[in-house]
């Protein structure tokens, strides 16, 4: 697989990239360890030669690696690419070749996501080294998230371009640079180098859905989106909440950005395992290699006459039951944001502040985390064999579940948050695993492309409007979070029970413009 990446790209320059990057991050480390003796603290230390030059190095190695991804012939591919449709037919088995791309893209995800998890872990610390106010520190998040409603678009086009795997690659490539965030002395740097972190983030699970959704036969679809979603959302958050808990008190919150160091690493090697997307591969005139990928997972290919191009982009989006739908799918985003990027990244310096050390709070979200694990199976298994619609309704009435919890562990000035919490990880990571695969499942072709990423921005925004609550310094109490949380999303659940569609058993390749117009 590793030679269809790059038969007509040039790999010399993608090596000669990810070495340069990867020097410039270790040029860094020997300012880290000099502040050993300080328990790893660097506010303040001036940055040596060696860091200036290892920043160099980075932002030149990710634009040779970019480059060296970059195909020839760009804009004849483009063109081309509009008129191919590549599916797996809907009774097609699972193969060897389906089930190792699901394991390395939950592997991928796990990466991908434990990068914005590790920001609640960060903030206690930070708080500490630069001697400022939570709300200073919560530009740290903000910048990130920001960067992450920025990738959220962008790497689609991207993808577009270089193709689902290069896509990986390059974000792979970019969590490596990022990695140097650990190793800067200022909040200024920190806060720079996380929305770089954000914006490298922020397309992986789009760009992956798209590529799982190609490679999967119909029937199968839904659950392995779901289950690969979940397993990333779940993994990250365990992994960073792990990392916390047994290295953060050895080498300080910085090392929770360090390890995107080995992390994206491990992830460029495992791009050799990702395929190439076949209509990519179609659209270049690869026609041979694109045969031997759609042999591996059972696929076939059509080309689609430029009329029907040209009439499903003319095709006007309107209707209640349009409207209806994406204001629900988008409010539940939000809600999902707010939760994730906001009540749970609040926890950890909560949990610090009400007399948990950093190791116990940790170790308690690690165990949360733990718990809801096994549940992805299940989530996973609900979705593909009762009802995608009502999946998500339980999901989302599980997260309810979960603020009620947090309010009862606000107002009753104790107990344990591990129950609360891992109600809010099984609601929270349910919802995000089904959410993407029932918008894409939803909505007619033509725009499934634009209300996926859509959805998936407004999953992002939930956070950039909690991070601005605590710019402002304003950050509520538990109880008081969960409260205006908890309205919002009863709401989301109202609007998806009126106007969601059930999705289980659709062919959608089968779906003519009569049929999408009355969805």
């Amino acid at each position: 697989m590793a030679g269809i990446a790059f038969s007509d790209r040039r790999f010399w320059a993608f090596a000669i990239g990810v070495i340069a990057v990867t020097v410039g991050v270790v040029l860094h480390l020997p300012m880290f360890w000099m502040g050993k003796s300080m328990g790893f603290r660097m506010a303040g230390m001036p940055m040596d030669s060696g860091m200036i030059w290892g920043m160099g190095l980075i932002i030149a190695g990710v634009g040779v690696a970019a480059y060296g991804l970059l195909p020839r012939g760009l804009s004849q591919q483009m063109a081309a690419s509009s008129e191919i449709e590549v599916a797996a037919p809907e009774d097609a088995p699972l193969s060897w070749a389906h089930w190792r791309l699901m394991a390395v893209l939950v592997v991928a995800l796990i990466i991908d996501i434990m990068k914005p998890a590790s920001l609640g872990f960060t903030i206690p610390g930070m708080i500490r080294e630069y001697g400022i106010p939570r709300a200073t520190v919560s530009l740290v998040p903000f910048f990130a998230l920001c960067g992450t409603v920025v990738g959220s678009f962008v790497w689609g086009w991207v993808a577009d371009i270089y193709g689902r795997k290069a896509s990986i690659l390059l974000s792979a490539v970019m969590f490596v640079g990022t990695s140097i965030c650990g190793a800067m002395p200022s909040l200024a740097w920190n806060i720079g180098m996380c929305f770089m972190m954000g914006a490298a983030a922020g397309g992986m699970l789009p760009v992956t859905y798209a590529l799982l959704a190609e490679m999967m036969p119909s029937r199968h679809r839904g659950w392995s989106l779901v289950l690969v979603g979940g397993l990333g959302a779940v993994g990250g958050y365990a992994a960073a909440s792990l990392i916390a808990t047994w290295l953060e008190p050895i080498f300080s919150w910085r090392i929770l950005w360090l390890a995107n160091l080995p992390s994206g690493l491990m992830l460029v090697l495992l791009g050799g395992l990702i395929p190439e997307s076949a209509k990519f591969l179609m659209a270049r005139g690869r026609v041979a290699e694109a045969q031997k990928v759609m042999a591996a997972f059972g696929s076939a290919v059509r080309k689609v006459a430029a009329a029907e191009v040209t009439r499903r982009a003319a095709t006007a989006l309107s209707g209640r039951a349009f409207a209806g739908k994406l204001a629900a799918l988008s409010l539940i985003a939000i809600c999902w944001g707010l939760v994730n990027f906001g009540l749970l990244l609040w926890l950890p310096a909560e949990l610090v502040a009400r007399g948990y050390s950093m190791k116990v709070s940790s170790g308690l979200l690690a165990s949360s985390a733990l718990i809801a694990l096994p549940t992805v199976f299940l989530v996973a298994w609900i979705y593909h064999a009762w009802s995608t619609k009502n999946s998500l309704i339980v999901a989302i009435l599980v997260t309810l579940a979960g603020l009620g919890g947090v309010l009862w562990l606000d107002q009753s000035g104790g107990g344990s948050p591990v129950l609360p919490v891992a109600l809010l990880i099984v609601g929270s990571n349910a919802i995000i695993a089904m959410l993407l695969p029932y918008a894409a499942e939803s909505f007619p072709l033509r725009i499934r492309g634009r209300t996926t990423g859509w959805i998936a921005a407004c999953s992002k925004l939930g956070g950039v409007m909690a991070q601005i609550l605590s710019i402002m310094a304003i950050v509520p109490t538990l109880g008081t979070s969960a409260w205006l949380i908890a309205l919002p999303t009863s709401l989301s659940l109202l609007l998806l029970w009126r106007y969601g569609k059930e999705t289980r058993g659709r062919d959608l390749r089968d779906l003519d413009p009569s049929a999408e117009a009355r969805t």
